[in-house]
């Protein structure tokens, strides 16, 4: 049986609030949210220690357009799984893994490298090695439209929404950038908890809170990394994760982007290789959306033809995070592709 989540309209907003902004102080938000700023820290402390929400750092937009992300569909023997997925999760390159509705698919993983080099041995080597696995298919991103953390709750007013703005600055993301080893000691850091202040920072990493201030704009403003707020499945009403697979003339990849990052549910699009050229993961309502969702779809979209719908039971891991079975973060397994 599903537990039950209690979380008031104050917890719904906060997290709202760190979806947009996520490393905002409290005072900041406070009277945006009407409530004091010891409330909120008292509010997030609760969240966080329930296992309900948690704000970490993820590859941006630089990483999408200078590096490899590939969906990799696993079959595999069912007597296998549970060790499968104890190896897999393991992985730093499979940075989320979701078990699914037996289909074409077992398990669904999305993979991040730093370079094609670096993917292919993840492919060819790396999962060559693990015992269970009946076949491997992978679709390389051409293009990643969206991605998870412009996923919202949706708990805020328009008037609220808009005093918050974007957590991200829309620029130019930077080109080859060059990581040093106190930029990627500050990535491992907040992989793991993506609020850590200044001064916490400064000490883990042996610099100071100004270098800190400084790396971390720098991280940021090229796009190197961006932050994210998620959730719990439970927080969120426990939508079901769908992934569509489709195929459209390449003259309307654009158009069928933008009517899909404009649906409220949609958590993730990218143009990939492979028969099918759009990949799509939606969180729905209930399994009816599913059908309800795609008839609506076709019928703006014509020249779309959904192949595939891959529905999710269980997201083991999300983007380094593990979770249990209410979608409560329950460990790390930090990933580092930059």
């Amino acid at each position: 049986m599903r537990e039950t989540v209690t979380a008031s309209e104050l917890d719904l907003a906060l997290v709202n609030a760190l979806q947009l902004r996520p490393r905002a102080s409290w005072s900041e938000l406070s009277p945006l949210l009407g409530v004091t700023a010891g409330t909120l820290a008292r509010r997030w402390d609760r969240l966080t220690r329930e296992a309900l929400a948690w704000v970490y750092a993820a590859p941006g937009r630089e990483f999408t357009r200078n590096r490899c992300t590939a969906f990799v569909l696993l079959r595999c023997l069912p007597q296998e799984r549970a060790r499968l997925l104890a190896r897999l999760s393991a992985l730093p390159e499979a940075v989320t893994i979701e078990v699914t509705a037996p289909g074409s698919s077992d398990l669904l993983l999305d993979v991040l490298a730093p370079d094609l080099p670096s993917l292919s041995r993840f492919l060819t080597r790396e999962l060559d090695q693990l015992p269970g696995i009946v076949s491997v298919s992978a679709l390389f991103a051409t293009s990643l439209y969206v991605e998870g953390s412009r996923w919202r709750l949706r708990s805020l007013d328009p008037s609220q929404m808009t005093a918050l703005g974007s957590a991200t600055a829309a620029q130019e993301p930077a080109r080859g950038l060059e990581l040093d080893p106190v930029d990627r000691a500050l990535l491992g850091e907040l992989v793991r908890d993506g609020r850590l202040g200044l001064a916490e920072l400064a000490e883990r990493t042996d610099t100071s809170p100004p270098t800190v201030r400084r790396r971390l704009r720098r991280l940021t403003d090229s796009a190197v990394l961006t932050f994210r707020c998620d959730i719990a499945s439970a927080l969120a009403g426990h939508p079901v994760p769908v992934s569509l697979l489709g195929r459209v003339p390449a003259r309307d990849i654009g158009t069928v982007h933008r009517t899909l990052a404009a649906l409220p549910e949609c958590r993730l699009v990218a143009a990939v290789t492979g028969p099918a050229n759009i990949f799509a993961t939606l969180w729905v309502h209930d399994l009816g959306d599913i059908q309800r969702r795609e008839t609506a779809l076709c019928a703006r979209l014509p020249t779309l033809t959904v192949t595939d719908r891959i529905v999710g039971l269980h997201t083991v891991k999300r983007m380094g995070h593990l979770l249990d079975e209410e979608g409560r973060r329950v460990g790390i397994e930090p990933i580092s592709p930059w």
